[in-house]
């Protein structure tokens, strides 16, 4: 293997290059127009342009990705995970053109590929399973309300192909099955290729535990332990861990050797993952196979000190697996966030746009795989999640409280990234417990954790704190007395004033310079004993109230970072005499992200109920539908099917009924 395209993006991409380059092989990148400037296109070799924005025209193209290996005259291709990760058809055609495919052989990919063949499969070979039922295309409403009834609510409708959350919805009442099934099928289809769905007893309490296998060429099979991928939203893990907390050790050795019995009777090679839920009684029921390299395998890598993607290199070059006796013991705990690039408080939509600061302070223990950097532009095209923290520590207390504390400090000047939910459920009882689910997220709700973690009095200091570094940046542009402060004056009379919108709301400060020093009030709440320290353009140290902080402040056009140790702000510098807005006509519903629209589910003129579907946008791979506010009339549809729409465009116009209407 002397040269490996990496048929992917973002950080498993830029991981991939890591290995290869430390095991002296050379890398080709494959990019969309989107990435064309991405730091993994960068950091390989070798790029070949792919051409296209979305996923079907780029990374999901078979042809054109084994035709970029042949013209760059690489001999190997990881998959990494995603996209054709776990597409049989592409590991064959990797065979077809005589390049390595670093992964399972086809006939694995395909088994397992489809759940519904593993779950068949994994029964043959005893490993414990969920009832689940097949669906045929053009299921009747009759025969899904049968079908549920045969497996009893609630129950959850399954991708067949693919992984990941997409294509997944729990269905809790017979009256959604229809729209539940049909919005699975478009989304699988979608991040897949492949709309066939089946449905599976839903477990209400459990805890999802995967074990992490490799098989080689020469027939062994071994498990390098397990990590918990309890913590979710819309099914996708958001935190993971290595070792599981809630596994005995005689737990642990059965449900390792489980997973290993699964590869065995599936004759696996390579990297792969057995995934079970596992019940508050002990039970635990198979899942699926994952048949490549799984987002969370860093925290393995960290307990156990091995490379994975090392290890699945020098597996497809034909290579042997130590004996299971031989594999390294755990050592201490990691744990893994994943950062998306997403607004918690709104049902995780999707946000979009640049990122003018992605920095995290280095720390012993702690590892950063990202995908972006300074600069970086994060598009509606593909999956947000932006990076990957991981820390490592003796004890699960000090690893949970070394990575909260990590990604406090960060600074993430850009879109909107859910990492406050991410440190308040570092930091919550029930997690630091180890007594957390997949149900996490529905006791605990995420608009509540993903508040802010700067508060509504530490936002005021922070836009105390922007407003000196304003009007720092003002007096070194200034042509004439450059050292006096803004808003100086020998007699007190009138305040100088800065207005920002931030998290909390509006924000105006009013404040003077003069021989006392420096008086400030913020929303007409005076700050007491106030002392600068230090009054920079990027960085203010000030004293209020005998407490002192440093605050980073970072400008770009109206909006201002800041970050101290009370949290981040993102503030918006408000103009001192503000533009007349045009207003939204009465009614109208407006795109809360850009995307593009999959599906209209109403025609002009239709009475409407408040909560009804009227449409679906399709951003970042995942499905946002937008109900209707308020019951009325639909006066106005001005979205079309396949339409890209930017964030705020009207969608659709609503004619509210009157009181006496709906009496």
């Amino acid at each position: 293997m002397r040269k490996l395209l990496i048929a992917n993006r973002g950080e498993i991409a830029r991981r991939i290059q890591r290995t290869a380059r430390e095991m002296g092989i050379a890398t080709v990148a494959v990019f969309s127009e989107p990435d064309r400037d991405a730091p993994f296109v960068h950091e390989a070799d070798e790029a070949f342009a792919l051409g296209g924005a979305s996923p079907a025209e780029s990374y999901l193209r078979i042809d054109a990705i084994v035709e970029a290996a042949r013209r760059t005259g690489a001999d190997a291709i990881h998959p990494g995970y995603g996209f054709l990760s776990e597409n049989a058809a592409f590991a064959a055609a990797c065979g077809d053109g005589e390049l390595t495919f670093v992964g399972p052989p086809p006939e694995v990919v395909a088994a397992m590929g489809s759940k519904l063949e593993a779950k068949r499969r994994m029964q043959r070979a005893g490993v414990p399973q969920l009832p689940s039922r097949e669906l045929r295309d053009g299921a009747s409403p009759a025969e899904l309300a049968r079908l549920a009834g045969e497996l009893g609510l609630p129950i959850v409708v399954k991708a067949s192909a693919g992984g990941g959350g997409r294509g997944m919805r729990v269905v809790h009442s017979a009256a959604e099955l229809a729209e539940a099934v049909a919005s699975a099928r478009r989304e699988a289809l979608s991040a897949f290729g492949d709309d066939t769905v089946y449905l599976e007893r839903y477990l209400e309490a459990a805890r999802h535990i995967e074990v992490q296998i490799f098989g080689d060429a020469h027939g062994r099979v071994i498990h390098l332990y397990e990590r918990e991928c309890s913590i979710q939203r819309r099914h996708q893990k958001i935190i993971e861990e290595s070792p599981s907390v809630a596994l005995t050790p005689a737990l642990s050795a059965t449900i390792r050797a489980a997973a290993v019995a699964a590869g065995e009777a599936i004759g696996y090679r390579n990297a792969g993952t057995v995934e079970f839920l596992l019940t508050p009684a002990g039970e635990f029921f198979f899942l699926e196979v994952n048949t490549r390299l799984q987002v969370e395998h860093p925290v393995t890598e960290c307990v156990t000190g091995l490379d994975l993607v090392r290890l699945q290199i020098e597996v497809a070059r034909g290579g042997a697996l130590p004996a299971q006796e031989a594999v390294p013991p755990l050592r201490g705990h990691a744990i893994e966030a994943r950062l998306y690039a997403e607004d918690a408080r709104c049902g995780f939509a999707p946000s979009t746009g640049t990122f003018h600061r992605f920095a995290f302070a280095p720390a012993s223990g702690l590892r950063l795989d990202s995908g972006v950097e300074d600069g970086s532009e994060v598009s509606v095209h593909y999956d947000p999640m932006l990076a990957k923290v991981i820390a490592w520590a003796p004890t699960r207390a000090e690893a949970a409280a070394k990575l909260a504390d990590t990604l406090a400090r960060a600074q993430l000047h850009g879109p909107h990234t859910i990492r406050d939910l991410l440190v308040r459920i570092l930091r919550h009882p029930e997690f630091i417990a180890g007594a957390t689910d997949t149900h996490f997220l529905q006791r605990h709700p995420p608009e509540v954790l993903g508040e802010p973690l700067c508060d509504a009095a530490g936002e005021r200091l922070h836009a105390l704190a922007a407003t000196l570094a304003l009007q720092a940046a003002r007096r070194a542009r200034a042509g004439a007395l450059a050292s006096i402060p803004s808003g100086w004056r020998n007699v007190p009379s009138q305040d100088q004033a800065q207005a920002f919108e931030g998290s909390w709301g509006r924000l105006d400060v009013r404040y003077r310079f003069g021989r006392e020093g420096l008086r400030a009030e913020v929303n007409g709440n005076a700050l007491d004993g106030i002392r600068v320290h230090v009054c920079g353009e990027s960085e203010v140290d000030l004293e209020v109230s005998a407490v002192r902080h440093r605050y980073a402040v970072h400008t770009v056009g109206e909006r201002v970072f800041v970050d101290s140790a009370l949290g981040a702000s993102d503030l918006r510098e408000l103009p001192r005499f503000a533009e007349p807005e045009l207003e939204l006509a009465a009614g109208s519903l407006v795109a809360p992200m850009p995307g593009v629209v999959k599906q209209i589910y109403v025609t002009v003129g239709a009475r409407v109920a408040r909560g009804d579907l009227l449409l679906v946008l399709e951003a970042m791979k995942t499905e946002v539908p937008i109900r209707a506010p308020h019951a009325g009339t639909l006066t106005e549809i001005r979205a079309t099917v396949g339409a890209q729409v930017t964030a705020g465009a009207i969608l659709a116009v609503i004619e509210a009924e009157t009181a006496s209407a709906q009496s």
